[in-house]
């Protein structure tokens, strides 16, 4: 299912943004003008991703320092061993979608 997460005015390059849709908690980042969603939960201790911070393409947990790659999900540098789900995003226009 495909749903409206964001606009491109509320996320400006450089920076991610945590939202909850469907029972889910997603990451939207924004990577030089390109968006990418995954989840917003750390697979090491279950803190929102998000609050964090976004350094180029890689979202870094506050709790414990995981680097998660937002275009990918993948672990980049742990404690985490998991990575976290990547979601197909949209943008048409000024909205943004993720298929959940």
């Amino acid at each position: 299912m495909e749903v409206l997460v964001a606009s491109t005015a509320d996320i400006k390059p450089g920076q991610m943004i945590g939202i909850e849709r469907e029972n889910k908690s997603i990451l939207i980042a924004n990577v030089d003008g390109i968006y990418f969603a995954i989840d917003d939960i750390c697979t090491h201790r279950g803190c929102n991703i998000s609050t964090g911070e976004l350094k180029g393409d890689q979202a870094i947990c506050p709790c414990h320092g995981t680097i998660y790659d937002v275009k990918t999900g993948a672990v980049v540098k742990g404690p985490a061993k998991k990575p976290v789900y990547s979601y197909p995003l949209k943008v048409e226009g000024s909205e943004i979608s993720v298929t959940v």
